[in-house]
């Protein structure tokens, strides 16, 4: 279960839910966490009119980020929004999740572990106060209810509250007023652990305590845990227990909602009927998606046996190539050197390649062992409505995820046999002409010396981010005129519709632009990518002609022609999006046993 302990952390303070609440884009975010992140809109963008209207499918009113959100560049954080009076700045700091968080208006002392403190100590909420999802970071203004309007995740509380006691090494007494010793003991009428000397002196075994029942802390654990819960009630009529499901809008409503509320005129349906229908959807697509865990399991263990023998032919392909160098005469020696640095190089580079394919396989892996334990637990939760509010997010998430493990994934990037042969039928006098046949591979990485100054580099020049909102180009650190050349890039980060724009450019493009917005760059933007996916781009210049893949498949036709010259790699992005290159790769299967017509199809 430890895949899953990531799925239970609140992407603002980074450890455990603690009173979770569901906001409207279905992430979840611990209370007092809500609280810190509010930011106060000014009146004049009040959104009362809207709600009074009942247009809509939501009670909040998004802010489209796009238009009224301003960011620095230098800052991960959120901003003052556009076209209000500005405020003095209110002073923030970082989660340890790298979300900014604003402290509550009014200060006070911040509570310890994460709890809220007694009702009444906290300010009210100002009026008109906006919340921004960390994860997904559309904003919302809050109504009159203020928090009290979004849903307790009281599923995703229970997870958390097995999870945690499942990983407690010892029960500790609750009485103990300095270091707790280990608990003998629960009442369950008292509903306390105690230790041995605490138990004798506040639960002596005489008058009303005689009657208690004493068990062991691990019965007692179960039984806590076992205990029914409380019944849920409704968000707009808190005396009302929620017994009904709106088809419309997707969540469990109590019969006032019906009778006086929106959704009188919508089709609803049976509380207990929708928890089973929607129980069977989310284990359905867990079947799908654990048969996709267990292939990713075996390719696992394919991957690190190609390690193993790439290893092999590696060591056995250099030892061929000494005693074939040291048959020759002087002159030959002097390129030995050569050709054995290529074969390291080789050596390297396809080590590189599937263990780079192992690292993000397995933490694919891991995510998906994770949520696939998370929704198990979810399942075997007996509370309905509180099912129903996270079961079509689970089942999407579900979906989603078994589609990332789609066709090519499971292919191994790279061969374990050395494609490499030597000729050593040259005379004496061509032997500074000798070679490895079939070498056309090229490596190179990110070009930090002709990036914008936005642009942000790591992993030895092989990974590229941006600070900016706005499109900034890099380039590759090689130039192509010739010749048949294959390089990949793989989406490691996809937030809030990034449009990163893959391609080639000549050196002079502009690099504060969308590649592909002058006529210096021929370039795909997006095609409908995401997290997880790889784009291919192949560039042929005994034809002229660029082409794009995306997992492996050709998008369309051949996307440029006529293409002469001298071009760099090239992309551009913005701080949405994170790439990471590949390069030295083989020229795909499709192409080198066929040639891809203008209609995209292979003959």
């Amino acid at each position: 279960m430890d895949e899953m302990e990531e799925e239970l952390k609140c992407p603002v303070c980074g450890s455990f839910f603690r009173e979770p609440i569901i906001l409207p884009c279905t992430h979840n975010i611990c209370q007092a966490c809500a609280r810190n992140i509010l930011v106060q809109t000014p009146d004049a963008e009040s959104p009362q009119s809207s709600r009074a209207s009942g247009s809509g499918v939501s009670d909040y009113d998004y802010l489209d980020l796009d238009k009224m959100s301003l960011y620095s560049e230098a800052d991960s954080g959120y901003g003052s929004y556009g076209g209000f009076v500005s405020t003095p700045t209110t002073p923030c700091q970082k989660s340890p999740n790298g979300v900014r968080v604003f402290p509550p208006s009014a200060p006070h002392p911040q509570p310890e572990h994460h709890l809220l403190p007694q009702p009444g100590s906290l300010p009210p909420i100002p009026r008109n106060s906006c919340i921004t999802c960390p994860q997904c970071h559309r904003s919302l203004i809050l109504d009159e209810r203020g928090l009290r309007g979004f849903p307790k995740n009281r599923v995703l509380e229970g997870v958390v509250d097995r999870y945690q006691q499942s990983k407690a090494a010892a029960l500790k007494c609750q009485l103990c007023e300095k270091s707790p010793k280990e608990a003998t003991v629960m009442c369950e009428q008292c509903d306390v652990f105690y230790c041995d000397p605490c138990r004798l002196r506040c639960h002596p075994p005489r008058g009303p305590l005689a009657k208690h029942r004493l068990v062991p802390p691990a019965q007692g654990r179960i039984s806590r845990r076992a205990s029914p819960r409380k019944t849920s009630t409704c968000t707009e009529h808190e005396l009302e227990n929620l017994s009904m499901y709106c088809v419309q809008c997707k969540m469990p409503v109590c019969y006032q909602c019906l009778e006086e509320g929106k959704h009188g005129t919508h089709e609803v349906k049976a509380l207990g009927a929708m928890w089973k229908l929607h129980k069977g959807q989310l284990s359905q697509a867990l079947t799908v998606l654990s048969d996709r865990a267990t292939e990713a399991k075996e390719f696992l263990v394919q991957l690190r046996n190609m390690v193993q023998h790439i290893q092999e032919n590696g060591v056995e392909f250099e030892a061929c190539l000494v005693a074939q160098c040291d048959a020759l005469i002087d002159a030959l020696n002097r390129r030995k050197a050569q050709l054995l640095s290529r074969v390291n190089k080789e050596h390297e580079h396809k080590l590189k390649v599937v263990r780079d394919q192992i690292s993000h396989c397995t933490v694919k892996l891991r995510q998906t062992t994770g949520l696939m334990e998370y929704c198990m637990e979810v399942i075997k939760e007996n509370d309905p409505s509180g099912f129903l509010q996270i079961s079509d997010a689970l089942i999407r998430r579900v979906h989603v995820t078994e589609g990332q493990w789609g066709k090519g994934t499971l292919t191994p990037r790279m061969n374990s046999d050395f494609d490499l042969t030597l000729d050593s039928g040259p005379l004496l006098q061509t032997i500074h002409q000798l070679d490895f046949v079939q070498m056309k591979v090229a490596w190179f990485t990110f070009d930090p010396a002709s990036a914008h100054q936005d642009i942000v580099l790591s992993n030895d020049n092989l990974t590229v981010s941006c600070n900016s909102y706005d499109d900034r180009v890099v380039m590759g650190n090689s130039a192509f005129s010739r010749g048949v050349h294959y390089w990949e890039m793989t989406v490691d980060r996809y937030d809030n519709h990034p449009d990163p724009a893959f391609g080639v450019a000549r050196a002079d493009v502009l690099k504060d632009v969308m590649l592909g917005k002058d006529d210096k760059a021929w370039a795909m933007t997006d095609g409908g990518i995401g997290k997880g996916a790889t784009i291919g781009i192949l560039l042929d210049f005994t034809r002229g002609i660029l082409i794009f893949l995306i997992n492996d498949e050709q998008q369309g036709p051949v996307a440029f022609e006529a293409l002469e010259g001298v071009y760099y790699p090239a992309i551009s992005l913005n701080r949405n999006v994170q790439i990471t290159l590949h390069t030295g790769l083989p020229i795909p299967d499709f192409y080198t046993t066929g040639e891809a017509d203008p209609t995209g199809s292979v003959c």
